[in-house]
């Protein structure tokens, strides 16, 4: 990943993290939503929240790469994106719903420590 190879200048090292996690929950969900489509219309609302959160950790991995000021509002919407998500996949058995659920509750956790900071 590009980005763990950045020096995070001018970032603390939760911030360089929680960019680094958003980036992983973003592949993840990318995955989990392309496998999901294949899956049938059961797998409908887990594709959704998936590409919801993509977009949406992409989005805050850039507004924090930039320090923005509205990276703490960023944050909220995705902590609860990813709790939300994550406890979509993990009512399904498939693999990929799985580890995505598993990224997910780490983005969400690390969403939160940049709110509190």
């Amino acid at each position: 990943m590009v980005l763990t190879q950045i020096d995070h200048v001018g970032e603390n090292d939760q911030m360089g993290e929680c960019i680094d996690t958003c980036l992983e929950a973003a592949q993840a969900c990318e995955w989990c939503a392309d496998e999901c489509a294949g899956e049938g219309e059961g797998m409908a609302e887990c594709l959704r929240l998936c590409r919801d959160v993509a977009d949406l950790t992409t989005l805050h991995a850039r507004f924090m790469a930039r320090n923005s000021n509205y990276s703490t509002q960023l944050a909220e919407a995705c902590a609860g994106a990813c709790e939300e998500c994550a406890e979509e996949c993990e009512q399904h058995d498939e693999e990929h719903c799985q580890v995505c659920a598993d990224v997910l509750r780490e983005c969400a956790e690390s969403c939160r420590e940049m709110m509190s900071t």
